[in-house]
């Protein structure tokens, strides 16, 4: 059976493309950093889709320690077919107050994850001379937020990895692309007073909604699937029509 590994896949997104890649037939490795109970929830439904499922606690933003875990997990468990870069974090305030620890903790987390958690499973790829690499940008990236100086450089940080990585590896049938959610119905907008939801986030969305978590996963699923055999480098938005 195909193997997806799906970082951050216990809650919001990361959960969803795990549901939707098992319901698609594929076994999942799952990364947590903190919420046991959650993967384990995640690893029971996959479970009862038929499809196997491992979880593995890890914090992406751990550098070298972080690489040798994910290394270690594809030796035991074999290399992933799709690998899913989803695990992220914000830590928001304007950039004139925003503190350096602020700042590296979310560079290290949504983007020199891509670094650390890439690499060992691009490694067996390469070998194997095919896969699918598919990482969790953002409309951030593409656009800016304001007060969101840091998330929106990792996320720009990202997309630019992913053209550059698709040029790297195409030549071994490996495909690197992403997706880039603009807001979603996660914890991160229900963070969010509702009427500030209201009045300054719906206004600026032509579809006047938020995203459902699951619509992100059909995107993602799309591109571990077949008919996306010949994309690559490219950065599909999920974002309800808001400006890019």
């Amino acid at each position: 059976m195909p193997l997806a590994m799906v970082t951050g896949g216990s809650r919001g997104i990361g959960r969803s493309i795990a549901i939707r890649l098992a319901a698609d037939g594929f076994d999942l490795i799952i990364t947590y950093r903190s919420r046991v109970d959650d993967a384990n929830e995640v690893a029971a439904e996959i479970r009862g889709k038929g499809r196997e499922a491992r979880i593995i606690e890890l914090d992406v933003s751990a550098g070298s320690d972080a690489e040798s875990k994910v290394a270690a997990v594809v030796d035991s468990a074999g290399c992933p077919d799709v690998l899913v870069n989803n695990a992220g974090m914000v830590r928001d305030t304007l950039f004139a107050t925003m503190g350096r620890e602020s700042w590296e903790k979310v560079l290290n987390t949504n983007l020199g994850s891509f670094y650390s958690v890439t690499r060992p499973v691009l490694r067996q790829m390469l070998r194997r001379r095919s896969g699918r690499i598919i990482s969790i940008a953002s409309t951030a990236g593409l656009r800016g937020n304001a007060g969101q100086v840091n998330y929106s450089a990792s996320k720009a940080g990202l997309i630019g990895a992913t053209k550059a990585l698709a040029l790297e590896v195409a030549a071994r049938n490996i495909l690197v692309n992403a997706v880039a959610p603009g807001f979603i119905e996660t914890e991160m907008l229900a963070g969010v007073s509702q009427q500030n939801v209201e009045e300054k986030i719906l206004p600026l969305i032509p579809l006047k909604r938020a995203g459902k978590p699951e619509e992100v996963a059909a995107v993602v699923a799309f591109l571990a699937s077949d008919g996306a055999a010949y994309i690559t480098g490219e950065v599909i938005n999920v974002n309800g029509g808001l400006y890019t």
